[in-house]
Formats: structure tokens, sequence, C-alpha cells
């Protein structure tokens, strides 16, 4: 009797922590206008690698995030911003322009890399976003594009 008692003090503990988190809420990533820093805004960035992008990288390496019904529920909500978070301190689209020239080049070659070798976007990311996953046609057009604009800068 005893353990079933400590067993429902636990679960409506619980439950109570799940209401209350609710009400912690976290700024959201977005924007109303374009950054005047965007990459596609100093650099040539095709119509459908522009689409690979927002489809597969923008939603964490940009400053507008689509976010999906769950992203209002606690503690989704604070590993989503958190993700969010670090994915814009590696890189962030939005903001390429203000990386000096040597930092852009390796932004660049990171985006190849982790494109390329299927790193990139993330498996958690792509298990629910299905139209994020990348083909190899589409991973060998990120490479190419980021090793033209490595040409641009240069």
């Amino acid at each position: 009797m005893k353990k079933k008692s400590i067993l429902k003090k636990i679960v409506i503990a619980l439950l109570l922590l799940l209401v209350v988190i609710q009400f912690f809420g976290t700024d959201k990533n977005s924007t109303a206008v374009v950054s005047e820093n965007a990459i596609d805004k100093h650099y040539t960035v095709p119509p459908h690698i522009q689409a690979l992008l927002k489809t597969s990288c923008y939603d964490c390496h940009s400053n507008n995030t689509t976010y999906p019904w769950y992203s209002n529920v606690q503690p989704v909500k604070w590993w989503l911003a958190s993700h969010i978070s670090s994915g814009k301190k590696h890189l962030n689209f939005d903001e390429f322009n203000t990386y000096p020239a040597k930092k852009k080049l390796h932004k660049l070659d990171e985006v190849a890399e982790t494109v390329g070798k299927g790193e990139m976007p993330l498996t958690s990311y792509t298990l629910i976003h299905r139209n994020a996953i990348l083909s190899d046609a589409d991973r060998k057009e990120l490479e190419a594009w980021a090793k033209e604009v490595k040409q641009q800068i240069r």
C-alpha cells in the first residue's frame, strides 16, 4: 500500500511540474524583416539552392524559424530554443555578411563538409521534418554552391 501511495504522489508532483513549466516561455526566433547581412543579399544564391537552404537549414541557421505546433509545449520549447541558439552560434545565414572573410570561407568549408558527409541537417531534425532530407544530388549542389561562394569572396 505504501509503495502505491508514494508512486501516486510522485506522478501527481510530475504532472503539477509539467503544468507549471508551461508558463515559462522562451523568445521565438522570428523577425519581420530579412537582415541586410543575409547571405543572399551579398552573394549569388540560385533559387533552387535558396529553397534547399530554407527547407533544410534555416530553421536552425537563420533569424527565422518555422515552429511546429509542439514547440509550444515545455520542455520541448526549451530544447528547441537551445538547439536553435546553438545552430545560430555555429552559422547564421541571415548574419553571414557580418563575418570576416576568413570566417566566411571557413563556414562555407563547414557547410560543404557537413552536408557532404550527411551530418547536416541533423537526424533529430529530419526525423520530424521529412521534407528537409537532402538527396545525394541536393548535397552535391550545396557543396558546389558553397565552393562558388568561396570564389566570390576571394
